[in-house]
């Protein structure tokens, strides 16, 4: 019988799930959409954009941010220019730093 593993989520977490949550259902209500509305525009069912609103943290990200898009909830930058800027500049850093990150070397104390 396979174990059954439930991922913990941080306080953190739950708190910015449940804030994203509100304002897509916050802004929804204002534009006067219904919860079937928001999701025939996004491509998702109904009871996703009803999770996503909930702050269910098992819901995919893209379909969260995509509800949001639509809405006019903004995350990051208010328009795609300014995501693109940051976008670059979190590339250039990323090409500064290695690919990969290794634990540091175990070393062998000897010395007895």
């Amino acid at each position: 019988m396979a174990k059954s593993s439930t991922r913990i989520h941080s306080r953190y977490t739950l708190e910015a799930l449940g804030l994203l949550g509100k304002l897509i259902r916050l802004a929804r209500i204002e534009k006067q959409m219904t919860v079937q509305d928001v999701a025939d525009r996004a491509g998702i069912s109904r009871g996703l954009l009803q999770r996503i609103e909930k702050g269910d943290p098992k819901c995919e990200i893209g379909a969260a941010f995509e509800a949001a898009a639509i809405l006019g909830v903004t995350l990051f930058e208010s328009d795609t220019d300014g995501l693109v800027v940051h976008s670059k500049r979190a590339n250039g850093m990323l090409a500064l730093l290695p690919k990969t990150v290794h634990t540091g070397a175990v070393v062998a104390n000897d010395d007895f």
